[in-house]
This record gives C-alpha cells, structure tokens and sequence, in this order.
C-alpha cells in the first residue's frame, strides 16, 4: 500500500537544498531513507520540529510517514510530502499504530491497565512527541460526575491546533464495542460537563 501512495508522488517532488538547520549527522540519518517523497517529509519535519538526530532516527525506524499515510487521502498525501504534517482536523494526527517502544518494556510482560497508564506519565515527554503535534498533557484519571456516578478518564489532553480536548482511554486486549461505547459517553459527558467553562472551539475527541 505505502508503495502504490508513493508513485502517486511523482508529480510532487522538488529539488530542495540542504538546510542550515540541519547538521551533518541529520543529513546522514536522511540518507538512509529510500524514497524521495518520504525523505522529503522527514526533512521538512526534522527542520520544522526541530528534532534532533536521534529523534529524527526514531521518528523513521518508527515509520511515522507510513503511519501518517493511512489516514490521508491522495490530496493528504501529495501535501504530507511536500509541506510536511500539517494538522487542521483530528484526522491529521491520527497514527495507525502508535509506537511505544520509549516505553522499554518486554514483550513477554504482561501489563496492567494501570501500569501502562503509569509508564506513559512517566515517559510523558516521549508519550507527547509520539502523539504528534500541538498536544497539552490536561491529566491522569480526571474524574467527570453526574447526578449518581462517578467516572475516571485514564489521560486528557488538550491539543492546541485543533482546539479541542483529547480523551484516552487505555485497554488491554481486543477493543470491544462496549469499550467503543464507553469512551463515546466520555466524551458527551465531558463536552457538556468540562467544556463549559473553557469553551474552546473543538468537540472533544477520543483515542
């Protein structure tokens, strides 16, 4: 798939030349990348973001160009490379999957929800880069009331481009339409209930 997304690319490559920005050592990690399109992406982005070499390796050992791609369509792709990630609706930062792997932690461990919600907290300034841009950490299991209950949402955020609040719930093991119907009452519930005296622009949305 991500092949057939890059011929469509063709058209919308540019010679670019080398950024003061950018050092050596960023050029080198660029290198690596074997399509034009996506090493284009990934130069805007490290100029733009200011990433560091080892952030910038990361961010393409981790194929965020890919992951960006599958929620883009052929006019979201020609723009991904060649203006970079440009982020006007909540679609625009949605990865498909979200890498963790900041978090080191074995494969054979078997986490917790709880734990999981912990290491993220702790690891919150990779978490934030790996969510993408614009994101504000609100909280951790903020509580939201009505009349008879009491419910928790494991992390908030806010993301200033979008103008809108980010709720995510953590589950492990197969997501179920019931998890799918709680994060949605989250999300009513939070739009009628926290917005209010905030007010921004946006409908709160769920990860």
């Amino acid at each position: 798939m991500l092949d057939d997304l890059l011929a469509s690319l063709g058209e919308a490559e540019k010679l670019k030349g080398f950024s003061p920005n950018l050092s050596w050592t960023h050029y080198r990690t660029l290198s690596t990348v074997e399509q034009h399109a996506e090493r284009l992406f990934y130069e805007i982005e490290a100029e733009r973001c200011n990433w560091s070499q080892p952030v910038l390796e990361r961010q393409i050992h981790s194929h965020l160009f890919a992951r960006l791609l599958k929620s883009q369509d052929k006019a979201g792709v020609l723009k991904l490379a060649s203006e970079g990630q440009t982020v006007e609706r909540p679609m625009d930062v949605i990865k498909h999957p979200y890498v963790l792997d900041f978090l080191e932690i074995e494969e054979s461990h078997r986490l917790h929800e709880s734990e999981l919600e912990a290491a993220l907290i702790e690891k919150l300034q990779p978490f934030l880069l790996e969510l993408g841009k614009g994101f504000a950490f609100v909280a951790r299991q903020q509580r939201i009331s009505t009349e008879s209950q009491h419910f928790y949402i494991d992390l908030v955020f806010y993301n200033y481009l979008l103008k809108c609040f980010v709720l995510i719930g953590l589950k492990m093991g197969k997501l179920t339409h019931q998890d799918v119907g709680q994060m949605d009452m989250y999300v009513r519930m939070y739009d009628d209930l926290k917005r209010a005296g905030c007010r921004p622009t946006g409908r709160p949305t769920a990860l």
